[in-house]
């Protein structure tokens, strides 16, 4: 369910952002804000004053948007825990029984956007429960709360007005529309400003309904996903096996290799067989001990989506699990941080120069870049990992 898996809402981390008006870029009264809102939805935006007015009267702040937003508890469960966590034989059963259901739609998906259906069912299967529950924020008032609050005004004050547009266009209804806490709708949650780019209408009846059509939802997050530039017939992640003698180095998502170089350096599929005439890196979620991955061009898309690194590595593995991939091996990884030993990690690369992205206790691409530059200079084995060991010698 979105309330538990995604501290940001995907696409938005590259959606550029708006100009925004001196006086209400964000915070201060949020009346002004709100007054600020409707001037520059009209002079930059083209909506219609009327239209303006009645999609914004009666908006509040919703405190329970502002508290969902700052819990990021879950980004400090290790991988292996965390995919245990997420996916089940149940959903793995109920994943390949909606493939089966929507086939057709996965074939139309497949031939027009060239997204495997794994990747689009574990998407469906983690952002609602395969449509199950979808959200019950109110997503006019959710958008207009992390508008002006001040952490991330660039990212959702253009979702707001891209709401404006579609309640122009009859698609939202902003005192109904409900959805995730950071404003996402429909079963493969999806923001306004996608869905104005890349909804649509999948079972043909003429509207694009993403909270009542499974059809709809699918071809809309494919569309999108090939919009990010997800590359048709391409695998996404592998996993694999590494020799004892690997060169740790040369692993994480900074180092690409034609797939033969690392054949040549000793690594094999765990399942069938490695594809071959691409590039791709060499991903170890829980250091050299524990699984480890072969990550295509493909798998930076997910990157589009969603920006933790956990949840991405979660989603694609499921995808390949849909698939008929076998589990991961979990090897036997060293003991981990807890989040207060992360904060002091972070705390203390920071103050070595290092640039972790915030003091959050989440192993974030900042904190895996810090670590391994520490692991170099300290002569560990440098694998991305933080460990006690790790924390010890800093």
């Amino acid at each position: 369910m979105r309330r538990f898996l995604l501290a940001l809402p995907f696409c938005t981390l590259l959606m550029p952002a708006l100009a925004l008006p001196a006086l209400a870029q964000c915070g201060g009264s949020f009346s002004e804000f709100i007054g600020g809102l409707k001037a520059e939805a009209v002079a930059s935006h083209g909506i219609a004053p009327e239209t303006a007015d009645q999609f914004l009267k009666g908006i509040r702040q919703d405190p329970a948007v502002l508290s969902a937003d700052r819990k990021q508890g879950v980004f400090q469960i290790p991988f292996v825990d965390f995919a245990r966590r997420l996916i089940s034989n149940d959903r793995i059963n109920r994943g390949r029984a909606n493939g089966d259901r929507y086939d057709a739609v996965f074939d139309r998906i497949e031939a027009t956007y060239g997204v495997d259906r794994g990747v689009l069912l574990a998407f469906w299967a983690f952002e609602t429960d395969y449509g199950t529950f979808q959200g019950d924020f109110n997503t006019a008032n959710a958008l207009v709360t992390l508008a002006h609050d001040c952490r991330r005004p660039e990212l959702f004050r253009p979702q707001v007005f891209a709401a404006m547009e579609l309640y122009a266009r009859g698609g939202f209804d902003p005192r109904r529309t409900t959805g995730a806490w950071a404003g996402e709708i429909g079963m493969v949650q999806m923001l306004p400003r996608d869905i104005l780019e890349n909804g649509v209408d999948g079972d043909g009846d003429g509207d694009v309904s993403l909270k009542t059509s499974a059809p709809d939802a699918l071809m809309s997050g494919a569309k999108m996903l090939q919009s990010l530039g997800w590359r048709a017939g391409e695998p996404w992640i592998a996993e694999v096996a590494l020799p004892g003698d690997f060169d740790w180095s040369q692993t994480g998502l900074q180092v690409v290799k034609p797939v033969a170089d690392w054949q040549a350096m000793g690594v094999q599929p765990r399942n069938g067989a490695l594809r071959e005439g691409l590039s791709a890196s060499i991903l170890l979620p829980q250091g050299r001990r524990g699984p480890a991955f072969l990550a295509y061009p493909n798998f930076q898309v997910y990157f589009d989506w969603n920006q933790s690194f956990t949840y991405v590595m979660t989603a694609a593995y499921f995808a390949t699990r849909l698939n008929g991939a076998e589990v991961f091996d979990a090897g036997s990884p060293e003991p981990g941080l807890d989040g207060a030993q992360m904060k002091r990690l972070q705390t203390r690369l920071q103050a070595l120069g290092h640039d972790v992205g915030g003091i959050d206790g989440i192993l974030g691409a900042g904190t895996r870049a810090a670590v391994r530059a520490e692991q170099a200079r300290l002569g560990m084995p440098v694998d991305g990992w933080p460990t006690p060991a790790l924390l010890s010698k800093l």
